[in-house]
């Protein structure tokens, strides 16, 4: 099925959720041992952690009436004031994006995230996303990312890390996939990163992009087949 014009057509929550599903089937029985890919919420801060005491000290009081402190206030202690603030409002928040994680031996080894209009509606979402992205990258995590949404014409997150890690190369506006390589240590500092890029067309099938797993290993993921699932579920025509 080929790509749909994403600029003003609704119905893309549910399309959302269905193809980073079918993406997560497509790669899964790919993946060689020990490898494990699974949809979670991001920023993900932790896989796998083995669990651990807490670094801070609880206190069991005393059952005893006599040795408790009076109820809203320490004894010994004035009782607490509350100070009103000058101004409280409602402000908009970020809603957890779905991505795609893969990882080994509870590392975090790549990521796929499916960018929706959200993610780059507004100046703040716009950084905050790049700086999540960028460091995936400065953590040595391979990132992948999809757009479909053309909006705002003037911006892409591939040309934002390109700007940010100051690296040449023509704009790649959206609808389009970028693949970031985290490699090995560079001669002159920081590390290599190998970069795909593939821009899509209105109308058209979609390419294939590699997946990194190492520098050696990837997994190649057909787009075309995994958005036609997708958009077949949610019945778009």
């Amino acid at each position: 099925m080929p790509l749909h014009d994403w600029t003003d057509r609704p119905g893309w929550e549910g399309v959302h959720h269905l193809w980073i599903t079918e993406l997560l089937r497509w790669i899964k029985p790919r993946l060689p041992e020990p490898y494990r890919a699974f949809i979670g919420s991001a920023p993900l801060l932790a896989i796998g952690g083995p669990p651990e005491r807490p670094d801070i000290g609880v206190r069991r009081w005393s059952s005893d009436p006599q040795s408790e402190p009076l109820s809203g206030a320490v004894s010994g202690l004035a009782p607490p004031v509350q100070i009103e603030p000058d101004v409280e409002l409602a402000v908009a928040t970020f809603d957890p994006v779905t991505s795609l994680f893969v990882e080994r031996h509870g590392r975090l080894i790549s990521v796929v995230e499916v960018i929706s209009p959200r993610n780059k509606d507004r100046p703040v979402s716009r950084n905050s996303y790049l700086a999540r992205y960028l460091s995936y990258l400065m953590d040595g995590v391979h990132v992948v990312l999809i757009d479909v949404h053309r909006r705002p014409l003037s911006f892409s997150f591939a040309d934002g890390i390109a700007g940010e890690l100051q690296i040449t190369q023509p704009p790649l506006p959206a609808p389009s996939a970028v693949s970031y390589r985290v490699g090995e240590p560079a001669a002159a500092g920081g590390r290599m990163l190998a970069i795909w890029r593939r821009p899509f067309g209105i109308g058209q099938p979609l390419p294939t992009i590699p997946l990194p797993l190492t520098e050696e290993l990837s997994v190649l993921v057909e787009l075309e087949p995994t958005y036609q699932a997708a958009a077949a579920d949610a019945y778009l025509t």
